[in-house]
């Protein structure tokens, strides 16, 4: 599935990406600045997630709670990992097999952690408003 989208859509945009999620496990694959953690705002919201969500750049994760179901989005931000064993040392496994949403900004620091299925989602730029978004179930 692919979406070309401005920045002031992304909310409606969001809600339908989700739409086509077949995993829980969503890894983000963009360049720094393409908007990976605006989007995964984007669809906290759509999962009517009150709570201020941010970068969990130092903090690698963040949690948050659906206030209907009670379960949680966790928001990860891979980018500072050294490597692998370090995500080891965190419980990223735990995470990843808690069947809550997993959302993951730079998942190829941990190519051998991630689940052979997960919903890839790839954020081109195509200017400074404009973005490809594309959806690969696998």
């Amino acid at each position: 599935m692919v979406f070309i989208y401005q920045l002031k859509d992304i909310q409606t945009i969001a809600k339908e990406a989700i739409s086509h999620f077949n995993h829980k496990i969503v890894l983000f694959n963009a360049p720094m600045g393409a908007g990976k953690t605006t989007f995964i705002k984007a669809i906290a919201n759509a999962l009517n997630i009150e709570d201020l969500t941010s970068s969990p750049t130092f903090s690698i994760v963040n949690e948050y709670r659906t206030p209907n179901s009670g379960e949680s989005l966790y928001h990860f931000d891979l980018y500072r990992l050294n490597d692998e064993e370090e995500a080891y040392d965190f419980g990223f496994e735990e995470y990843l097999y808690s069947n809550n949403w997993c959302l993951i900004e730079w998942p190829e620091k941990t190519p051998n952690l991630i689940p052979e299925e997960h919903t890839l989602i790839e954020i081109e730029i195509i200017d400074d408003l404009t973005r490809k978004l594309i959806i690969t179930n696998m």
